[in-house]
């Protein structure tokens, strides 16, 4: 059954970027709903930041972003590491692009102005297995910052 699900949005989602594609977006968009439900909270904040993201970042049609997070939340419920995302930034991500996706992280963490610990844990780790340097990691969450509804000062 799963396998037929993730063949129908693998199929709606991509039908002309191919499979590389595909898995690249997968990878962003499930990393992002890895911080929205981290501190096991849903917030719809957290998620419409998340669509706001991924239309500017992949420029997908309304219905393809919501298919792309609903797979994520999948993909992200039957993880057992953040390998499988992270290996595939790393492996087509240039290093802009993976500071770019760890800003997006914190703006996901932010979008419900509250940051909470375990969003911040869990950003510092994908962060380093993106081998994001802690300088730009710092620099990204400043700019994350300026999003944030309540210019939160953690």
């Amino acid at each position: 059954m799963i396998d037929r699900l993730k063949q129908f949005f693998t199929t709606e989602i991509v039908n002309q970027s191919g499979d590389k594609e595909h898995q690249q977006q997968l990878a962003a968009a499930s990393l992002m709903v890895e911080i929205m439900v981290i501190d096991r909270k849903l917030e719809s904040a957290e998620r419409n930041v998340i669509q706001q993201l991924l239309q500017k970042q992949f420029e997908l049609s309304d219905a393809e972003i919501e298919r792309l997070i609903e797979l994520a939340q999948q993909e992200v419920d039957e993880a057992t590491s953040l390998f499988q995302f992270t290996r595939l930034v790393n492996d087509h991500f240039k290093a802009e692009e993976k500071i770019g996706l760890v800003e997006n992280l914190w703006r996901v963490a932010y979008a419900d102005d509250h940051l909470d610990k375990h969003e911040e844990a869990m950003i510092r780790r994908i962060a380093d297995l993106l081998y994001v340097s802690h300088s730009d990691f710092i620099r990204a969450k400043h700019a994350a910052k300026k999003y944030s509804p309540g210019k939160n000062q953690h």
